[in-house]
């Protein structure tokens, strides 16, 4: 087992699976023998704003928050907001998002704007940003809220745990009637990565 702790952050809005996605993550790590810590921020999650988490994972975690440029991988639901955490990553670390655009309440009522150039600051700042849209993809195998499954599949290759742990946990946590449909979503995700 390695020494060093691997540092996650998963953003979104509220409703997105950014929770369901960071528990997740979370418990593959146990899984797999790690120390896990995870800490987030809901904010005004039920009115679309902003969530947060921080996932940590090593032989030995002492706290769960991440610092600003010490992420190994940035892991968004929202485009703005990918752009918005990219202070948070190291030098080599990976961006990973869907190119999703949840417009907040403050857009809307005209006091600030959606930031136009989103891709491009990811693109300036991270290496190798795997910018897909995940919703698209989601939509297509039948439900837009696999969007999450679709993203942790993407980071599932990026990362030194077990494929046997995501599948397991996966499978674990969802909902029943919606398993194979999510292992299906896991899977497209990988493959978007592989």
């Amino acid at each position: 087992m390695e020494n060093s702790v691997k540092n996650i952050i998963i953003v979104g809005t509220g409703g997105q699976g950014v929770i369901l996605a960071s528990e997740i993550l979370a418990d593959v790590a146990l899984e797999s023998g790690y120390d896990t810590k995870k800490s987030e921020i809901h904010g005004m999650a039920q009115r679309g704003g902003v969530v947060s988490s921080h996932v940590r994972y090593g032989k030995t975690v002492a706290s769960p928050l991440i610092s600003k440029k010490t992420a190994d991988i940035l892991l968004s639901f929202e485009l703005a907001e990918a752009a918005r955490w990219i202070p948070f990553i190291k030098e080599e670390g990976r961006v990973v998002t869907s190119t999703q655009k949840i417009v907040p309440p403050i857009v809307s009522t005209g006091l600030a704007s959606y930031p136009d150039h989103a891709e491009e600051v990811l693109k300036e700042h991270s290496q190798n940003p795997i910018i897909v849209d995940a919703l698209s993809i989601a939509s297509g195998l039948g439900n837009p809220r696999l969007v999450n499954t679709i993203l942790l599949g993407i980071i599932s290759n990026l990362l030194d745990l077990p494929g046997e742990s995501w599948k397991k946990i996966v499978s674990e946590r969802v909902p029943p009637k919606f398993k194979e449909l999510n292992m299906q979503a896991f899977a497209k995700g990988q493959e978007l990565s592989a």
